[in-house]
């Protein structure tokens, strides 16, 4: 696990086939996945794991104001699905936000069924559903979940 400086053709690529995954399931108005410009913020760390030397997933941490971060930019690599690389980065994620002082984590995620494995993983680490957070708007095609730190 490291933090990524988002240079590398993997993780590139991954960021690549976590938009395309956006595209195919949910509309342009409900859809809220960062690029790369939106990575390379400040206020963004990004992390990847690695499997076997190849990178495995990603994931992002944005500080919003008033102690809030946000789940950004998870995606897992279709090769490595279900071997923990997404959950050691949501770990991580939240490990940080602690030390960071943040007092909640939220996060904006579709209701198409492909995005219930990333919810089971983010209820499993104590995620709870709840209202629009920041600029968001509530739709048919999106939910949000809170952590209490």
């Amino acid at each position: 696990m490291a933090i990524d400086n988002l240079s590398g053709d993997e993780t590139l690529a991954l960021l690549a086939l976590h938009l395309v995954g956006m595209a195919e399931n949910s509309p342009i108005a409900s859809r809220f996945a960062l690029d790369l410009s939106g990575l390379q913020k400040p206020e963004v760390t990004v992390w990847s794991a690695q499997i076997d030397g190849r990178i495995a997933a990603i994931g992002a941490l944005k500080t919003l104001d008033a102690g809030v971060g946000e789940v950004k930019s998870m995606r897992t690599h279709p090769d490595f699905l279900r071997q923990g690389a997404a959950a050691a980065i949501l770990a991580i994620m939240i490990a940080t936000a602690r030390e960071r002082g943040l007092k909640r984590l939220s996060l904006e995620t579709g209701t198409a069924s492909a995005f219930d494995s990333a919810i089971a993983l983010y209820r499993k680490h104590g995620f709870i559903s709840g209202p629009p957070f920041s600029t968001y708007q509530a739709s048919a095609f999106n939910q949000f979940f809170h952590l209490s730190l």
